[in-house]
Order: structure tokens, then sequence, then C-alpha cells
């Protein structure tokens, strides 16, 4: 199969899923077989340009009449089976449907948030879940500055999606839902659900899992409010002030909380602040991690580290809403504790660190879990099985249309 991905990329200065996603899946299929080629935008670029490119770029934000002329003449050079299309915010916009529409080849999307139906796609507003905009003029959004705490930030998004949300649904043969979670609160912001399938992301087999019972728990991901940051810090503290667990926690990280995170554990000998680490870094921190911890505040589309936790035979304690209630079954392969409720994570992280014997079999159980519903192989088979029904229905569709305009 000829496959092009196309993608912009989040800025390297931050830990990004959604990059680490599209790469491996790019690497997946060209490991069996597929022709995968890459038409691709830098946000890290931006900041090279003069004063006068900066100023512009929000302006291109809903349409860039360049990127749609260079990727349908690329198209049309190439001619692929099908494009794979990921984030198009800020440098490349929706005008790449147009692209594949002047080409007249198909397209799928993966859904990596909630951008189809909320502005800042995270359907959240002042720390809380936040419906507002999902299936009407997104408005409210702008009102509240929801991206980046800035009205004038919010705009362009806001545009963006009041203007080509129906040509994101007539220009894409089918999306990808990265959870069944997900896929629920699409279809009930009005999102046509015969579009909507669920495909959850793979993640590599680390080659070694945890040895014994681990020496810290872990949280990995990006320093936000979303993320659940202030909750794990007041959630610690309580741990604490009842004479801790016998481990200490290690952040690992970077993002707008970073300051905040390193003045809280400044001094502190049961919390280590391990800043932003590299790959192989993170996959060893996670193997020698009592458990990873994943409070999001936020309705997680997915939750990358979780699954990566599983893959080395590491539970999680997690919140119990989003995504996370379908990749952590409570109990069995981790544990889910109440949302935005310090108290609540407290007794989790109390929980999974208490009896040694039990956490060493819900990371057996989560290495099970990983296996049959994460692994490469499965991605594979689920990922081609997608492009292939997305073909299928694109040449229904034709067939039908070739018999309707011959009656």
């Amino acid at each position: 199969m000829h496959v092009l991905v196309v993608h912009n990329r989040y800025a390297s200065a931050q830990p990004s899923g959604e990059n680490r996603v599209v790469d491996q899946e790019v690497t997946l299929l060209r490991g069996a077989g597929h022709r995968v080629e890459v038409f691709e935008r830098r946000s890290d670029d931006i900041a090279a340009r003069s004063l006068l490119g900066k100023a512009a770029v929000p302006l291109l934000v809903p349409w860039n009449p360049a990127v749609r002329a260079e990727l349908a003449a690329r198209l049309r050079a190439t001619r692929p089976d099908l494009v794979h299309l990921h984030n198009v915010f800020p440098l490349l916009s929706p005008s790449v449907l147009a692209a594949c529409a002047d080409a007249g080849v198909p397209a799928v999307a993966t859904l990596h948030n909630y951008a189809q139906v909320c502005p800042p796609g995270t359907l959240q507003r002042d720390g809380r879940p936040c419906t507002e905009c999902a299936g009407s003029v997104p408005l409210p959004a702008v009102r509240h500055g929801c991206y980046r705490g800035s009205r004038l930030a919010t705009v362009p998004l806001a545009v963006s999606l009041a203007v080509n949300r129906r040509r994101w649904w007539s220009g894409v043969a089918r999306f990808f839902c990265i959870s069944a979670a997900q896929r629920d609160v699409l279809v009930r912001a009005g999102v046509p659900a015969e579009r909507l399938a669920v495909k959850h992301n793979f993640v590599p087999d680390p080659g070694a899992g945890r040895a014994g019972a681990g020496e810290h728990l872990l949280y990995l991901g990006r320093l936000a409010e979303a993320k659940g940051v202030r909750l794990l810090m007041a959630a610690w503290d309580e741990v604490a002030a009842g004479c801790g667990v016998g481990v200490p926690l290690v952040i690992a990280g970077a993002g707008p909380l970073e300051r905040e995170v390193t003045a809280w554990a400044a001094g502190r000998d049961d919390v280590r602040y391990a800043g932003l680490l590299g790959p192989e870094e993170c996959r060893r921190a996670v193997a020698r991690a009592v458990a990873v911890v994943a409070p999001s505040t936020w309705l997680e589309a997915f939750g990358l580290v979780v699954v990566e936790a599983m893959a080395a035979g590491v539970p999680a304690v997690a919140a119990g809403h989003g995504a996370f209630t379908e990749l952590v079954e409570d109990g069995v392969t981790g544990l889910l504790h109440r949302p935005d409720e310090p108290a609540s994570l407290a007794s989790g992280l109390r929980r999974i660190t208490a009896d040694a014997a039990r956490n060493q079999e819900m990371g057996r159980a989560a290495r099970r879990r990983y296996e049959r519903g994460f692994s490469p192989a499965v991605g594979l088979e689920r990922l081609l099985e997608e492009y292939r029904t997305a073909l299928a229905g694109r040449s229904e569709t034709r067939g039908t249309e070739t018999m309707g305009g011959t009656g």
C-alpha cells in the first residue's frame, strides 16, 4: 500500500505523544513493506520566521492556500492510495482536505484530541470539563479565551472549526478515534457516528520489562494543569503528611508548570524532578517504576504513558474518566481514582505501593493486556483493516455515483 502521511509536528521543546505516535506508525508501516511518504510542517520553524511571517501564522490557521497547492501537486505526482491526516495546526490547515479532493485521493484522519468540536481540543475550561462549543458555533471559546488564556489566540481556532466543520465531514472517508470514550464524546457532540472507527494507538515493545518491585512512583508527561500535575502535588503532600509510602515520586517532563513543580520539589527527599527525559531515559524510568501516575483532569482521548507502562509490566494509577476507564481495569491492571479528588488519588498511591505481591500481579496482568490490545502486531492489523475499509467505502461511493449518472 502507498500512503502519504500529513502531520504538523508539535514544538520539540515539550514532549508530544502525538509526534511519537505518528513516527511509530510510519516506522511500523514501512517495516511491513508498505510505501510511506510524509508531508509535514514543524512548529519549531515558526521561530525562524520574520516578524511579518510570525504575524501571518494565525491567518493561515483556518486556510493555507500555499499548502493546498503544494500538497495537491505532490499527490498528483506520486498518486498514493490514500492520505492519512494527523495534526494540521497551525501551519498546514484544513486546506489539506481540498488538496486531497483536487487530486482525487481519499483521506483518513486520526483524531488525537477533541479539536473537531472544541477549539483548543481539550473539552475543558478552568480545570473542569466543558462542552459549550460542542455541536455549535464556538463563540464561548473566544469569550473565555480557551486557547492559552487568550481571546485573540483562540479566534483563529474558532474560525477554523466553524468554517471547516462540513469540509471535514465531507472530505474524510474515515476518522480514527483513539478510544471508545473519545468516540462516545464526539457522537454526543453531533459528529456522524458512521464515520468514526475506534483504532487504539499501539506502543512498541520495550524488550525488557520491570524487574522486581520497582523503586519509585512516576509521573511522565507534560507539566500542565489539564494533566493533573497540581492535583498530584496536592495528593502527594497528603501522602507525605501520613509518613509517605516508602518510595519517592519522580516527575519527568516539561511545560507551563515547570517552575512551580521545581519549586515544590526543591529540598524534598521524597520527590525528584527529573526534567525532560530522552526516549531511552523514559523507558528506563518506566521499567523502574512501582507504578505510573496519570491523574489528568481533562478527558484523555487515549493515555499513551499508561500503555507504555503496560508494555513494561507496570501498573498505573489513573483518573477514572475518559479513555483511562477502558485502558485500566480497576484492581486488575492498575487503580482508578475519582477525578479531581486529591484524597482519592492519595489513597490510590498508598494502595498501589502497600502490597508488593499484588502490585507485581497487576503488572503481569497489564503486560497481558498490552499484548492483546496494544502491541505493534495488533496495531498494524487494525490500521490496515481501517485503510481497506476506507478504500472499499470510497469504491462503493464511486460505483453508486457512476450508476446514478447513467440512469
